[in-house]
């Protein structure tokens, strides 16, 4: 299966990641199709080499027409963000049958904060960094997308319903 041997790659490169978008918020519980795998990186060369390693062994490749190691180039990753308005750096695979992986490359929420209030769970052996229910929230606010608005009503459900359980 295409998303734990994702997980695999990045736990045995010791990536530096937290699961976003929506199999974080199929996570939290809310029964949501999604089509993509939603991460966002420590942006530091050494994590990014570790990445890139991590997604080559699964032969993913850059929906845009530039090398994979574009997503290194800080200068290149900023000039696309303020001409483009770049959000995601997306991968693929060659045959386009799997899910296509979205590196969020300055999220609203910074990733440290990310990293601390993220979720572990083992998934058959294998540890994933999920975020938090408010980062996810965070994330999701004013983005104009009626799946993120969704998104967020369910979400702040769910805050509600643990907190009345405590």
């Amino acid at each position: 299966m295409f998303y734990l041997d994702l997980f695999k790659a990045l736990h045995k490169e010791r990536v530096d990641y937290v699961l976003v978008g929506g199999l974080a918020v199929n996570f939290h519980g809310i029964e949501r199709a999604t089509m993509d795998v939603d991460l966002t990186l420590a942006m530091d060369h050494a994590n990014l080499q570790r990445f890139l390693k991590a997604v080559t062994r699964l032969k993913l490749k850059p929906i845009l027409p530039v090398p994979l190691s574009a997503l290194c180039d800080e200068t290149q990753i900023n000039e696309w963000i303020r001409t483009k308005r770049l959000i995601a750096f997306s991968l693929h695979s060659p045959s386009g049958t799997l899910p296509t992986v979205d590196i969020l490359v300055r999220p609203k929420v910074p990733f440290e904060k990310m990293r601390a209030g993220r979720i572990d769970k083992d998934l058959n052996g294998v540890m994933v960094s999920f975020a938090s229910l408010d980062d996810l929230i965070a994330l999701k606010k004013g983005t104009g997308r009626k799946q993120d608005a969704s998104d967020i009503k369910a979400l702040q459900l769910v805050r509600r319903l643990a907190a009345k359980s405590k």
